[in-house]
């Protein structure tokens, strides 16, 4: 379903073929880390189906926020594809500004993609995970999963939630084989960095992003689960 972007100069380093007859969803897939996660899987072997809020060539439309589109994208996944040997939930949006001069919408729609987004996928395609007993889980969180930043709340909130699903989710499917980590980036040179932290330098690529979700997803070893590996000094 999705057309990976073209790999970055620096970009993603996969074994060729690590992940040969896999099935992939990776949510945000259109741009940023999440496209360069598309190419790095692809270029790893793997079939990906990517989605987006808006449809784009190969990439399915999906608001991760909303049930029915989820239902919707994971129902054609699973006809078209099969059940997924790896879920990536990348997809996500930000908001800056002060606690007070939030509003209740702008609140909702962070929160609804970051972290509603990401249970609503993962509810979706867990049971046929559970099923075969194996998968691997990649939840992309941030720094702000770990830390606090003024002007982000919404963010932030939602982004240590992401990191607390992880946690507890690794617990419950444990024994099933599927392993649940997130990774948590600093600063990415993306439109939502630009967006969350104007002015602010970013340290990394998507790219560089994209290959700690390659090793959680065909190169770590089963027993690594519930972890948050921080891609920040």
């Amino acid at each position: 379903m999705s057309q990976p972007a073209t790999e970055a100069a620096t970009g993603p380093r996969a074994e060729p073929q690590i992940l040969k007859g896999q099935i992939a969803v990776v949510t945000g897939a259109s741009r940023g880390i999440g496209s360069a996660i598309a190419a790095l899987l692809t270029a790893a072997g793997a079939r990906v189906a990517g989605c987006a809020r808006h449809a784009t060539a190969g990439i399915l439309a999906c608001d991760v926020g909303r049930p029915d589109d989820v239902a919707h994208f994971a129902a054609q996944v699973l006809r078209e594809f099969g059940p997924p040997d790896v879920v990536v939930n990348n997809a996500g949006v930000t908001a800056r500004g002060r606690l007070e001069e939030t509003s209740i919408e702008s609140w909702d729609a962070v929160l609804d993609a970051n972290l509603k987004g990401t249970f609503l996928v993962t509810r979706a395609f867990l049971p046929a995970m559970r099923a075969r007993r194996r998968g691997r889980i990649v939840n992309v969180a941030s720094i702000s999963g770990r830390q606090g930043t003024a002007g982000l709340t919404a963010y932030c909130a939602a982004k240590h939630g992401v990191v607390g699903l992880t946690r507890a989710l690794a617990e419950e499917v444990r024994a099933d084989g599927i392993a649940v980590n997130a990774v948590c980036p600093g600063s990415v040179d993306t439109e939502m960095l630009r967006v969350g932290m104007p002015g602010v330098a970013a340290d990394m690529s998507p790219e560089d992003v994209a290959n700690v979700v390659i090793y959680l997803a065909a190169h770590a070893p089963p027993a690594l689960t519930g972890s948050c590996v921080d891609v920040f000094g």
